[in-house]
């Protein structure tokens, strides 16, 4: 009787927190901003194997250094193999985000920096991105990956 009691106070509890928002839930916006800092991450391994488990097996990618665009696990590889061997040391640092949520799907659109170097010297890149993630159970994949240097500013 007591363990009941005790069960239905804490249950409850947690209603009443849930409802008042003193646990926080994570959000659709959050997960795709984590799986965008988590992708990130990999990046800044330098290793194409642990960028490809992000990328949907229909994944497309425009790459930031690449003319042409990229449809298959294969041919995303490829694209940073090169890219890691063109910017050595690469790492990259995301501006502002912005993520809209449409169901099971997300697009994820801003800036992002990448940083390497070349010949001992320390460069950045500027660019501008958009990403468009599919839901896959737990994981948001992304399906559609485009990446542009941004333009210099009209003179």
């Amino acid at each position: 009787m007591i363990r009941t009691f005790l069960r239905r106070c804490l249950a409850s509890l947690i209603v009443c927190q849930l409802l008042m928002g003193g646990i926080a839930l994570a959000r659709p916006q959050e997960d795709v901003a984590a799986a965008s800092m988590k992708w990130a991450a990999a990046l800044g391994e330098n290793d194409p194997d642990k960028l490809l488990p992000f990328y949907a097996q229909d994944a497309v990618l425009w790459g930031t250094i690449s003319p042409k665009v990229r449809s298959d696990p294969a041919a995303l590889r490829e694209y940073f193999v090169n890219a890691f061997k063109a910017l050595p040391g690469l790492k990259v640092a995301f501006g502002e985000q912005l993520i809209r949520i449409y169901g099971s799907t997300a697009v994820n659109t801003g800036y992002y920096t990448f940083s390497f170097v070349r010949d001992g010297e320390a460069r950045t890149l500027p660019a501008r991105y958009s990403f468009t993630y599919v839901k896959k159970g737990k994981n948001w994949m992304i399906v559609d990956h485009h990446s542009s240097a941004m333009p210099q500013p009209p003179k």
